[in-house]
């Protein structure tokens, strides 16, 4: 039997985008719900409820809904990280925490608005944390909390199973996120022993999607490798750039120097390899 990733956009709607259940079996898992926040039903929302950036095509929302008590919930999946990206989650749930119709309305009570973002790479390297959790809270004591909006973001590179010990069923999502793709042949007993995990995975046989499914699927990943491989040239270039300029500095710094020791400027830019212009500009700021 042939898998296919869970992480792309079609399988990933596939999923969890009209099996409630499911859903509510990964928001609780995943977020940071206290016991009387558990999630118990839900109802799908449009996503054009939030508008689309269309020059940013892989920071999408793929599920959004409200549960009974009127709380939102945003899902998104995200295959590379950028600064950009976590402005737009900030964006994205602000407008769906601010529901259009009572925009206009000068006072109005609104539910909490809870984004859960899988983002398939690392971002927070200074730390081996991979759920970062983040509140709008006073600077000086965390107890005191704006409630309305609520982040979770997940590094599933970084999640390994003896990370987390007391939470089983986070700990089988993400496997189920991070474990099983295109070259899986046999999934772990304990992921298919989970009813609604075991749905998923019978969701992912490639058996059970069509030609153009598959052609879509395809794409997805071409895509995503294009858009690696950009980011990738761009991050080179950034470093090219940071060197020599790094190097220009140290040698303008080292031609001052021999200027003050009265050093002629035929040595000195023969040192320090400057130009006669940038020899020019050095001395008119000396």
């Amino acid at each position: 039997m042939k898998y296919l990733d869970p992480k792309a956009d079609l399988t990933f709607k596939k999923i969890f985008g009209n099996h409630p259940k499911r859903l509510i079996s990964l928001l609780n898992a995943l977020l940071p719900l206290s016991d009387e926040e558990q999630i118990h039903k839900i109802k799908y929302l449009p996503t054009e409820l939030v508008p689309e950036n269309n020059s940013y095509r892989y920071a999408i929302a793929n599920i959004l809904c409200t549960d009974t008590k009127g709380n939102k919930l945003c899902v998104v999946i995200r295959m590379e990280w950028s600064n950009f990206f976590e402005q737009r989650v900030q964006f994205l749930t602000s407008e769906l925490y601010v529901d259009p119709v009572i925009k206009q309305v000068k006072y109005f009570a609104q539910y909490p608005t809870y984004s859960l973002n899988l983002i398939n790479d690392t971002f927070k390297y200074d730390t081996p944390d991979f759920i970062h959790n983040y509140r709008i809270v006073h600077d000086k004591d965390s107890n005191k909390v704006i409630k309305g909006l609520h982040f979770t973001f997940i590094e599933l590179p970084k999640f390994t199973p003896h990370s987390i010990a007391d939470k089983r069923m986070m700990v089988l999502w993400l496997r189920f996120l991070t474990e099983i793709n295109s070259n899986t042949k046999e999934i772990p007993s304990d992921l298919l022993n989970d009813p609604e995990i075991g749905k998923a995975v019978e969701e992912l046989e490639i058996s059970g999607f069509t030609d153009a499914e598959l052609r879509a699927y395809d794409k997805f990943w071409d895509s995503v490798s294009v858009e690696r491989t950009l980011l990738d040239d761009r991050y080179q270039k950034g470093m090219e750039k940071g060197r020599a300029e790094g190097m220009n500095l140290r040698s303008l710094e080292i031609a001052k120097k021999m200027l003050a020791k009265g050093m002629d400027e035929a040595t000195v830019m023969d040192v320090t390899g400057l130009t006669a212009e940038e020899m020019k500009l050095l001395k008119a700021k000396v």
